[in-house]
């Protein structure tokens, strides 16, 4: 009698350990249940939702990788500049796909695959603006977001900058529009993205060469190099298969400069 309540005892103990294991954490772990990336929502050109679909060269290239590395169907998660590193840490994500920059101070939290392009910082203006660079922005209203090294940058540059920061781009964008802002800075490629937007076309107009590049790589969780090594065969795929400059002519239009001779970008050895 005392065995089978001991035996019973070790049967429910294993039962609620791997109720435990089921239930003990919020990783994303991919295969037949599918995987999430995050990815910004208001990116035209990169990540963008539309509806109830998303459509950008961030989305495609979590499209591509997701397949071809057998992680399954994408769930897409909104992942805002200064969220992204927590998304990781915590398997919300499995993947960050979202203009992240690659930066040695984001190294210390997470990991990156890739990188997938390089673009440049940039400002984006009002059409008949005076500002022409970096020098032009003292004393002025400069936007970007939270989180974003863009903004971090140009500060260190022009301490007379008044500096905002929002929470999207969207919002930048929308201030910009109206004069209450002079100017706002991010990547080449996601400015363009609103200059070419419909609601905007042909009130803005993009200021290169105020600062230096922006390589975008795909944020995993940090030191999980089996990951990466997938992640960057499938980038590789991406790229040889013409499925890599297909998404970016579609997406970032025919107005973008590419930077043909950085682009695509190698991609740097998993650690």
């Amino acid at each position: 009698m005392q065995k089978t309540r001991r035996m019973a005892g070790v049967a429910g103990l294993s039962v609620v350990a791997l109720s435990l294991a089921a239930c003990g954490g919020s990783e994303n772990e991919g295969g037949e249940d599918g995987v999430n990336v995050g990815i910004k929502f208001d990116q035209p050109g990169l990540g963008q939702k539309v509806g109830s679909g998303y459509e950008g060269l961030d989305v495609d290239v979590a499209n591509y990788v997701a397949k071809d590395a057998g992680l399954g169907k994408v769930t897409f998660k909104e992942a805002p500049s200064k969220q992204r590193e927590q998304l990781i840490k915590s398997g919300q994500v499995k993947m960050v796909i979202a203009t992240y920059s690659v930066t040695d101070e984001r190294k210390q939290e997470v990991s990156f695959a890739g990188p997938y392009f390089i673009a440049e910082q940039a400002l984006l203006v009002a059409k008949d603006s005076k500002i022409n660079g970096v020098k032009s922005l003292s004393g002025k209203k400069l936007c970007s977001v939270s989180g974003s090294t863009s903004a971090t940058k140009l500060k260190e540059q022009v301490p007379g900058v008044n500096l905002q920061e929002f929470d999207t781009y969207s919002k930048c964008a929308s201030a910009l529009s109206t004069g209450q802002i002079d100017a706002m800075t991010t990547d080449d490629t996601i400015l363009s993205g609103y200059a070419q937007q419909d609601s905007y076309k042909g009130k803005f107009k993009v200021v290169k060469g105020v600062g230096g590049d922006e390589i975008y790589g795909i944020g995993i969780k940090k030191g999980d190099t089996a990951l990466c090594k997938k992640v960057n065969t499938s980038l590789q795929k991406m790229v040889d298969s013409g499925e890599w400059k297909k998404s970016v002519e579609k997406h970032l239009g025919a107005e973008y400069q590419l930077n043909a001779e950085k682009n695509p970008p190698k991609q740097e050895t998993c650690s």
